[in-house]
């Protein structure tokens, strides 16, 4: 079993993939005209807004939703990994993922707006929907659908329970199942709550890890500051294969950084726009932009913050090709969560352990909810419109077992396979962007038009000549018996 899940991994995560996201984000760059960069100060804007109704959450809330997925784990032992192997131009890729990926994300999360559903009362959106309604292709979409409910209700718990309670066993002696179990409690808590209580959460918790995340990192920073310069230099240099230590690396370097980004950044795999489907804004352009503006805040500041930590305090080692070390400044110290300690530790010794299993105890914390929404969401596409409260029990109590189970037995198998799950989700959700790229291209346009007219804009999609679910009809009748 473990040898089909590596080599199905294999292919769905081969160098075709880092093509397939490249491309993608380079076409939809060009095509929106560097959207993610001549908007960014309406991105900011569009943020901060939190006007919510019955059916949707605010903008907000999504993006605080969006950003608890995206910031997890990997913005720790992911961009160690991606050094380790590729030195410290992997670093440097992971920026042009980002750059580029901001443009997928705002098409994916565009497209959830454009063609959401209202099922049970509430706003749900994702690339099954679009599928459904924009490409017309019913098994494709639930063949999606599937795919996202197994893997983000049933495989990847695991992947954030464990790596909570092996953080705070290793660094404080808690009892893995102690702690399995009080988290398990405390996302139950938040998902019976429905994803009004999710988002409340998430718009408390995650600006206070981030800030507290970012605010270590700038002390070392600072501490250090005298060899920015050089760091920098070392980045973009080994990015491109210049210097004799890490010229034979550059294709490790490009593929590890863009890979890692992937996984950081989620641009692209159709997650964050479960969570755009859901906010109340008046055109898909608004949350298409929110969410391209969390990419950013998850690799070009979180990322880049536990890169320059490692960096600065020479906290990595690289692995040679062949075996052995291009450079080994840590000895046999285990790759991963270690290189960030080690970094923290120069600021207190004995600081960085604690420093450490906190941020990976939040960053998992807030991620399993906002995973356990990508599932929910799913299940209601596959439901078609029937409210069965008893599969919704049912799948939260499924996703709190996980969790606890996870929290104390190993998940080699379950993380390959959730890996496995993820890749298709990818791949599918990718060739929908570009299939429906047209429809990003033409509300972009409109939401451009209408701004420079001076007025905010609003989603009209049978003048476009888009056909839509309904929902934005009912809400331009609502917006037109206000004016």
């Amino acid at each position: 079993m473990q040898n089909f899940v590596n080599s199905m991994n294999g292919i769905l995560w081969s160098n075709y993939m880092i093509y397939l996201c490249l491309g993608t984000g380079l076409f939809l760059t060009l095509g929106t005209r560097f959207v993610q960069i001549r908007h960014i100060k309406n991105m900011v804007k569009l943020v901060l807004n939190r006007e919510t109704s019955e059916q949707g959450i605010s903008s907000f809330q999504a993006f605080m939703i969006a950003l608890s997925g995206r910031v997890g784990t990997g913005n720790i032992v992911g961009v160690a990994t991606a050094i380790a192997a590729g030195g410290p131009g992997a670093v440097f890729w992971m920026w042009i993922l980002a750059i580029l990926g901001a443009a997928t994300s705002f098409a994916e999360c565009t497209l959830a707006q454009v063609y959401k559903e209202e099922k049970f009362e509430e706003y749900r959106g994702g690339p099954a929907y679009y599928i459904k309604h924009g490409m017309k292709i019913k098994w494709l979409s639930t063949l999606f659908a599937v795919v996202a409910a197994v893997a983000l209700l049933v495989l990847m718990p695991g992947v954030s329970s464990n790596a909570i309670s092996s953080g705070l066993h290793n660094a404080f002696g808690i009892s893995k199942l102690v702690s399995g179990i009080m988290m398990t409690a405390g996302i139950g808590y938040i998902i019976f709550g429905g994803v009004r209580r999710i988002g409340r959460t998430a718009e408390i918790l995650v600006p206070i890890m981030a800030i507290l995340y970012l605010g270590v990192g700038l002390v070392v920073i600072i501490v250090n500051i005298g060899q920015l310069g050089e760091v920098f230099g070392l980045i973009f240099a080994s990015a491109f294969g210049k210097g004799p230590i890490f010229g034979g690396i550059v294709g490790t370097a490009i593929s590890m950084g863009v890979k890692r980004g992937i996984y950081s950044s989620e641009a692209g795999m159709g997650t964050a726009a479960h969570h755009a489907g859901a906010a109340e804004v008046s055109h898909p352009a608004k949350q298409g932009l929110v969410q391209a503006f969390s990419v950013y805040i998850d690799t070009l500041m979180v990322c880049t913050a536990t890169a320059l930590m490692i960096l600065l305090t020479d906290a990595y080692n690289v692995i040679a090709p062949g075996g052995g070390f291009l450079v080994n400044n840590l000895g046999s110290v285990e790759v991963g969560a270690m290189f960030t300690q080690k970094a923290v530790e120069t600021l207190s010794p004995g600081f960085g352990s604690a420093f450490v299993a906190i941020s990976l105890v939040l960053f998992a914390f807030t991620s399993s909810f906002a995973g356990y929404y990508i599932g929910e969401t799913n299940v209601a596409f596959l439901l078609k419109g029937k409210n069965n409260k008893k599969v919704f029990t049912a799948i939260k109590i499924i996703y709190m077992f996980m969790l606890l189970y996870s929290s104390v037995n190993s998940t080699t198998l379950v993380w390959s396979i959730s890996d496995m799950g993820v890749g298709m989700m990818v791949w599918l959700n990718l060739i929908a962007i570009l299939a429906l790229s047209k429809v990003v291209f033409t509300t972009l346009k409109d939401y451009d038009s209408q701004m420079k007219q001076g007025i905010d804009p609003v989603f009209d999609p049978k003048k476009l000549g888009i056909e839509t679910t309904g929902v934005w009809d009912q809400e331009k009748k609502g917006s037109d018996k206000t004016a």
